[in-house]
This record gives structure tokens, C-alpha cells and sequence, in this order.
């Protein structure tokens, strides 16, 4: 290298990560902290970048994976002193407004849909099906907890109520990672943390976003025209690429326009 180019002053760079669809486990997950984890660690580590934007685009979903992938964002922030953004596309709702808040400021679009702090838990009863084929279910435990919610049999008060203090808790530490992420900008409203879901304006004025913004003009206008962006994402392994996974894709992609649907899009 010469010393004229030793000199040149190079323009600032972005990282980009997307995070996108349902928040699973597993590495075939579409958004998990194993298969996301590698390209966040990247994304900070890779020479010094002047930001990292997370381009949020998703429904929620497990809220221990929403929980590990915004720690894992706000400890390499911490760690290498970057500021970071998060720019919702069509939704950060429920676990993906978690791991919006592991980023510093909030930006959507108008018409992006935030919020959504609750925690939903799903299943279905099949008992009286099994009875009328004249299947008879044979379940044996040690320890009366042990089979709790089984969808093959009658619901019981006393398994609905153990499963509503899980539930509990776990907003719970939704709601102390939103309030400790957001802190004074948070508006007092008796909706905020219901699990109901707003349009960006409404959501600004509640104090759960920034403001309205895109994160291409946004970085341009705080680092320079010259500014740019290197983007990361979870990586597909060969044979997912090619359709060996179409089964299990397919069933992830019906849950995924299902989580969609409770927001109305």
C-alpha cells in the first residue's frame, strides 16, 4: 500500500443485519439464535463499523430466542462501543419488538405495525375426537406435573392455571426488557403492554419507536452520501437451498403467514 493511500480517508461503514420471519429454535429455524448468531458476531466484529442496523421484518415467536438474540446484540454493542438501529418493515410485533429493543433507536415506516407486548400460548383439545373413534389414551407419570396441557385429554383448571403463572412471568420480563430498553420515552398508556399492536404513528407517540424513517436515507444523513453498507444474514446450507427441506419450510411458512394474519397483514 502506498503512503498516499495510507492516508485516504475511507468512507464510514454500516452493517446490516436482517432479521426476518418467525423467532424459533434450531438451526434451521428462520430466525433463531443459532442460525442467526454467527453473522451478528460478524457484523460487529468485521473490520470497525460506524453502525449496526437491524432491519426488523417479523411476527414474533419464541420469546427465549427473542431473549438470547437481543442479549447477544446488546453485549457486542457494549463490547465494541457500536450504536445500533432498528428499522421495522411490515412488523417488529411481540418477540420482534424484543429484539428491536436491543437496539438503541427505533425507525419504521408509516405503515409498519409495532407493539404486540404479551405472550400468547397455543394448542388444541382432542379428546372427545379420540373418544368418539373409541381410542383410549394411556398416559403414566412420575410426578403429577409431568403431563400437563396433554391436548389428548380433558383440560384441567388446575394445568391452565400453572400454565397462565408461566405465561405471567414471562411477560413479565418482556415488560422489564422494553421499559429498561426504552426507558423515559415510553408514553403512560393502560394499552401498552396488553399485546395490542399499533401503526408507527400511534407507535412513535406511544414512545415504542423514533420516529418514521428508512435506513438508507437515515444512514446517509448521519454518515455521509459516501457511506456504506455491508449486510449479514443467517446463511441456507446447500441442500435446504435445494428444496430437501420443502416439507418442514413449507409447515414454517404456514405458521409464519398464521402469526402475520393476527396482526392483519
Amino acid at each position: 500500500m502506498s503512503v498516499v493511500n495510507r492516508f485516504i480517508k475511507r468512507p464510514p461503514v454500516v452493517s446490516v443485519i436482517r432479521l426476518q420471519g418467525m423467532i424459533s429454535s434450531g438451526p434451521r429455524g428462520p430466525l433463531s439464535d443459532e442460525a442467526i448468531g454467527p453473522a451478528i458476531e460478524k457484523a460487529f466484529r468485521k473490520g470497525k463499523p460506524a453502525a449496526v442496523a437491524l432491519v426488523i421484518n417479523s411476527p414474533g415467536g419464541s420469546p427465549v430466542q427473542s431473549s438470547l438474540i437481543a442479549a447477544r446484540i446488546r453485549r457486542l454493542a457494549e463490547e465494541k462501543s457500536v450504536p445500533v438501529y432498528a428499522f421495522v418493515e411490515d412488523a417488529a410485533a411481540s418477540g420482534g419488538y424484543w429484539l428491536a429493543c436491543a437496539a438503541d433507536e427505533i425507525y419504521a415506516d408509516r405503515t409498519s405495525v409495532v407493539g404486540s407486548i404479551g405472550v400468547i400460548a397455543a394448542s388444541f383439545g382432542a379428546h372427545v375426537l379420540l373418544a368418539r373413534q373409541g381410542v383410549e389414551r394411556r398416559v403414566h407419570t412420575a410426578g403429577k406435573s409431568k403431563s400437563m396441557m396433554d391436548p389428548f385429554r380433558p383440560e384441567k383448571e388446575e394445568d391452565v392455571e400453572r400454565l397462565k403463572g408461566l405465561l405471567d412471568d414471562i411477560h413479565a420480563a418482556f415488560i422489564d426488557h422494553v421499559k429498561g430498553r426504552r426507558g423515559d420515552r415510553l408514553k403512560s398508556d393502560a394499552d401498552l403492554f396488553t399485546g395490542e399492536v399499533w401503526l408507527a404513528g400511534k407507535g412513535q407517540a406511544l414512545g415504542l419507536i423514533d420516529g418514521i424513517d428508512h435506513v438508507t436515507p437515515f444512514m446517509k444523513a448521519k454518515f455521509g452520501e459516501k457511506v456504506r453498507f455491508r449486510r449479514y444474514g443467517p446463511k441456507r446450507g446447500f441442500f435446504s437451498r435445494f428444496g430437501a427441506m420443502v416439507f418442514g419450510d413449507a409447515l414454517a411458512a404456514i405458521e409464519e403467514r398464521a402469526a402475520y394474519a393476527r396482526l392483519g397483514l
